[in-house]
């Protein structure tokens, strides 16, 4: 089974919240705790969308979203923040985050 939406996020409790979310919406989802490991998974499946944190150790949501730019072009990819943060707002828009 594909699961439709992949999420990235290092928080655990994050993680655990928007799987159970999506779980009630009878969406199927795989959840990463790295960038990397999601980047990864692209060599075998391809996700219908991708919800990524801005703020990871290792490589962050905005180095995410710029390789997915070139691996899965046609893959909307939604980012997230716990941080307030305008200027990031813009920058993951700008980048092709989706709106």
């Amino acid at each position: 089974m594909n699961e439709q939406v992949w999420l990235v996020d290092d928080d655990s409790a994050i993680r655990w919240v928007l799987e159970k979310a999506l779980q009630h919406a009878n969406i199927s989802c795989r959840s990463f705790e790295q960038a990397e490991d999601l980047l990864a998974a692209t060599q075998r499946q391809a996700p219908q969308l991708i919800i990524s944190d801005i703020r990871m150790p290792e490589m962050d949501g905005f180095s995410l979203l710029q390789d997915l730019q070139s691996k899965l072009p046609n893959t909307p990819v939604i980012i997230m923040t716990a941080h307030s943060d305008l200027d990031s707002a813009v920058t993951a828009y700008q980048g092709g985050a989706f709106d």
